[in-house]
């Protein structure tokens, strides 16, 4: 059963600056206050989930526990259909501790060129979860398909974002506008599904 979101505080469940404006943009409109993990000093929880849905949730989860405020967190990845959906939800990971997206995304380039004739299919995904302290919860899934390009290109987005192509499109999610990307990609599929249930 659904429930509404009250205009006020809401904690956004990461340390990932991206991630928390483009949440925080998304939010824009509806009343929320928007502060993330990293601004409460709360922390990171090891991500135990096998799925990107366990792993929103169990952010979520913590950051509700120990703000005690209504928290929003996502989880999301790049698949590519040729390494049988990795780096998924491992996507984080693949940058290792400094973050380095360009090493990651190198990394699947290796990776593909080790594969004969690889296909470059590759699509996101976004998790959102939103928790309330009293342990009320609600899930929804994005998904956007595409391709993947070498070299990567732009440098307006973040993550995998310069390697990726949308169906359709002729730019990364790296050149294009903020604005569009927030109307069109994985997160805004989710969060539009999430809208429907909680405002």
């Amino acid at each position: 059963m659904s429930r509404k979101l009250l205009p006020g505080r809401l904690v956004v469940a990461s340390h990932n600056p991206g991630k928390v404006r483009e949440i925080t943009a998304l939010l824009g409109a509806y009343g929320a206050e928007p502060v993330s993990a990293a601004e409460m000093d709360l922390p990171e929880p090891e991500e135990t989930g096998t799925t990107f849905a366990a792993n929103a949730l169990l952010k979520a989860r913590q950051a509700a526990d120990l703000s005690g405020l209504p928290a929003l967190a996502d989880d999301s990845g790049l698949c590519v259909d040729a390494l049988n959906g990795d780096p998924g939800i491992f996507s984080a990971r693949w940058a290792g501790e400094s973050k380095d997206f360009g090493e990651a995304m190198r990394r699947i380039e290796a990776k593909l060129g080790d594969i004969k004739d690889a296909p470059r299919d590759a699509h996101f995904v976004c998790a959102l979860a939103l928790c309330w302290p009293d342990g009320g919860e609600v899930e929804v899934e994005g998904r956007v398909d595409g391709a993947l390009v070498n070299p990567p290109r732009g440098d307006r987005g973040f993550g995998y974002d310069p390697m990726f192509v949308r169906s359709g499109d002729d730019q990364t999610f790296g050149e294009i506008d903020p604005d569009l990307k927030h109307r069109i990609s994985h997160r805004a599929d989710a969060f539009a599904k999430l809208v429907g249930l909680v405002f």
